[in-house]
């Protein structure tokens, strides 16, 4: 039965404190005018002729760019992150978090004033940003719109607080917004779907831009008279040789052949590429022979690729204490030249393979594509990656508002009046656009960015690039000058250069290699009370028996996990799937 109104939410309150720490919202997972509120944005014409067209229409707010006149206020919550506090609002004049470009766009072109109604320093995920939104949730007095995670969502969906979007989404979303938000399947929209209705915006991020590769220390390779790896059996003889072959020149045996945080997984130094050799994809639902979804992390696979881990520990090539060690910790060791491989996301040559860069200017890091313990063509798994949802409180007197707040992020930076220069990423603050309370974003639009730059340069015509892919080439172009400010850039070339991580993505999408998580519904119950406790037992578990446990261990941890809650888990997740065929 549904519960309704302020007393249901805080019925479920308990619920949403025990799970809320699970999935937390979403981060994932990156101008030559300095705005003032005096003077207006480089958009004057484009709002010129938007309130020209306001006037001519009576009803423009119905338009999906038009104008409400008069002009509305919109309250929301916000978090002010380190990145915005101090690489945006800290290097532009003129600007605060309450009145920015972005407010202004939004204030001048669609009527729409915006109000925070709170705004907490760090990131979604901090404590006390979970401790604000908490109480904001409990006490059922909503902002007009405002970001959830998906347990959020779930149960201000069954408490009956949140407005149906689905009509909506229909009249007032553009074109370039649906096409967009429609570009990573219908996963980000089924997980924000509640008895067939729309009960929220998913702010769609992208899978693909989340590929794992294996980032190798291309110096050491050369050193060694090593080849670049084609199998996981290559992959560990590397890793021996980086441990025992001296590849810094030191004389000391100080090196490891691969570098593992203390959390197993994430976007640096985790283990689901390393893994997915071994055809274990760990953390994600997949489906069996028998076509029924299974969760990754108890197949048998997992158990190969544990004992591989293993015993690179017990050779050395892993740090004896990275069981201690977070990601921070690790990049210490990167930075210092004592790590000669890891696997990580696109981002890594700027963080941390950057740090090394500059400690050793000789030093070169290049990524190789994920292998398998074959030749044949690994799977590269792929996490479900929307988890931030857009939600609007029942009652609100503009529900649209916020699906007008998305179309124009959206048209600033990639439709046609787009001015990416100045709402993206301009030079001095290459963060801008995280100065708006909604940052949606094409799925792909970083490898298409690759795309038209490695068009560019076949042809030797740089001059038809624009927007992001024209910015990141004027990066590239620097890093080439050899300046000293150009080798601040080296990691944006590794991702883009001829060599680059994002060619290795481009090929992974061309070959059809992604293994895409097939569970993209709303947490099941079982999943909100139990999959944190499963995930703790999981992590232990794997990193006592990579430190010496036997890994017959591993069997006791698939039967305790499937008692603890994994077999119920499975049941919902399967009872999803079929309703979905």
């Amino acid at each position: 039965m549904r519960k309704s109104g302020k007393k249901g939410l805080i019925q479920v309150f308990v619920l949403v404190m025990a799970a809320v720490l699970v999935l937390s919202a979403c981060s994932g997972n990156n101008d030559n005018n300095n705005a003032s509120s005096e003077s207006p944005s480089p958009s004057a014409k484009a709002s010129d002729a938007t309130n020209e067209s306001a006037s001519a229409n009576p009803d423009s707010s119905a338009d999906p760019l038009g104008k409400y006149d008069p002009p509305i206020e919109v309250t929301t919550v916000r978090n002010l992150s380190d990145v915005v506090e101090n690489n945006v609002l800290g290097v532009l004049d003129g600007e605060t978090f309450e009145d920015n470009r972005w407010t202004r766009v939004y204030e001048d072109q669609l009527g729409i004033k915006l109000r925070n109604l709170w705004v907490v320093k760090g990131n979604p995920e901090s404590d006390q940003y979970v401790q604000k939104m908490n109480v904001t949730l409990a006490s059922g007095d909503l902002p007009d719109f405002m970001a959830v995670n998906a347990v959020q969502l779930k149960q201000l969906a069954e408490s009956d607080m949140i407005e149906d979007m689905t009509a909506l989404y229909e009249k007032y979303a553009s074109p370039l917004t649906k096409d967009i938000l429609s570009q990573e399947g219908t996963g980000p929209f089924d997980a924000a779907t509640f008895d067939g209705k729309l009960m929220a915006i998913p702010q769609v991020e992208p899978s693909i831009e989340r590929s794992m590769f294996l980032w190798v220390r291309t110096d050491w390779l050369e050193k060694l008279s090593l080849q670049p790896p084609k199998t996981m059996a290559d992959v560990l003889a590397i890793s021996k040789a980086f441990t025992e072959g001296d590849p810094d020149g030191n004389n000391k045996k100080d090196t490891y052949g691969l570098g593992v945080n203390k959390g197993l997984w994430g976007g640096s130094t985790g283990l689901e590429g390393f893994m997915a050799g071994f055809k274990a994809y760990p953390n994600i639902w997949v489906e069996d022979s028998s076509g029924k979804l299974v969760y990754g992390s108890v197949q048998p696979e997992i158990k190969n690729a544990l004992k591989a881990l293993q015993d690179m520990f017990k050779g050395g090539q892993i740090d004896k204490e990275f069981g201690i060690k977070d990601g921070g910790k690790v990049a210490e060791d990167i930075t210092a030249g004592k790590v000669g491989m890891e696997y990580g996301e696109q981002w890594n040559s700027i963080w941390p393979l950057q740090l090394n860069k500059n400690n050793e200017p000789d030093g070169q890091w290049r990524a190789f594509p994920i292998v398998s313990e074959t030749e044949e063509l690994a799977k590269v798994p792929q996490k479900f990656s929307t988890t931030k949802f857009f939600v609007v409180r029942k009652g609100a007197k503009n529900p649209e508002a916020v699906i007008k707040l998305f179309n124009m992020h959206l048209e600033k930076n990639w439709g046609e009046t787009a001015e990416f220069d100045y709402y993206y990423a301009p030079k001095e603050a290459e963060s801008v656009w995280q100065l708006s309370p909604v940052q949606p974003a094409p799925p792909k639009k970083n490898v298409t960015a690759f795309r038209e730059i490695d068009a560019a340069r076949k042809a030797n015509d740089f001059s038809v690039l624009k927007g992001e892919a024209k910015t990141i080439q004027e990066k590239i172009d620097l890093y080439n000058s050899g300046s000293e400010e150009g080798f601040a850039v080296w990691g944006w070339e590794r991702i883009y250069g001829p060599e680059g991580s994002m060619g290795i993505t481009d090929q992974y999408d061309k070959n059809n290699q992604f293994l895409i998580d097939k569970f993209v519904a709303a947490p099941t119950p079982t999943m909100v009370e139990r999959k944190s406790t499963l995930e703790k037992l999981q992590n232990e578990t794997f990193i006592k028996i990579i430190l010496g446990d036997p890994i017959d261990n591993f069997d006791k941890f698939v039967a305790d996990w499937n008692k603890l809650g994994g077999e119920q888990m499975t049941q919902e997740v399967n009872d999803w799937y079929a309703s979905t065929k």
